[in-house]
């Protein structure tokens, strides 16, 4: 945590910023398959928000918003969606993420099928990697509040 007369700018700035850079993440795992982006980079770029807010208002404030317990959760339902929509096409017919049979299920054309699902499978990378890149950040914190020389915490 910030430790200076700044500190104040430092974290009105960071809570100023945090949802610009939100709303930039969903733009670019929105717009992953139409341009450059997707969901890793959108999910990185949304951890970094947490992250943000962490290094300048307190990992306890990162801890309310997105605990160990919810990451852990938002990572397995990002595997899940995109898993799912894989298993999905298979089912219907295809190969695994061959979203073109998702028409089925969707509705509309083979073309529109395949961007909603395209879209899916960012949306469900997005979630897991934000949530394990938030886990490694908690995870990397936690260890530098361990004290080698009593075992337990500072």
């Amino acid at each position: 945590m910030i430790k200076d007369s700044g500190d104040v700018i430092v974290k009105t700035l960071a809570r100023l910023l945090a949802p610009f850079i939100v709303a930039y993440a969903l733009y670019v795992v929105m717009h992953g398959h139409h341009s450059p982006g997707g969901g890793f980079q959108g999910g990185v770029i949304l951890a970094a928000s947490f992250v943000l807010l962490a290094i300048t208002h307190g990992v306890g404030m990162m801890r309310r918003k997105l605990s160990e317990r919810v990451a852990e959760v938002l990572s397995s339902v990002g595997v899940l969606i995109y898993a799912g929509i894989g298993f999905l096409c298979i089912f219907l017919g295809g190969s695994y993420l061959d979203y073109g049979r998702l028409y089925r299920v969707f509705g509309g054309s083979e073309a529109e099928a395949r961007s909603l699902g395209i879209l899916g499978v960012e949306i469900g990378v997005a979630l897991a990697v934000m949530a394990v890149m938030c886990t490694i950040f908690l995870a990397i914190y936690k260890v530098g509040e361990e004290d080698p020389r009593d075992g337990g915490r500072k």
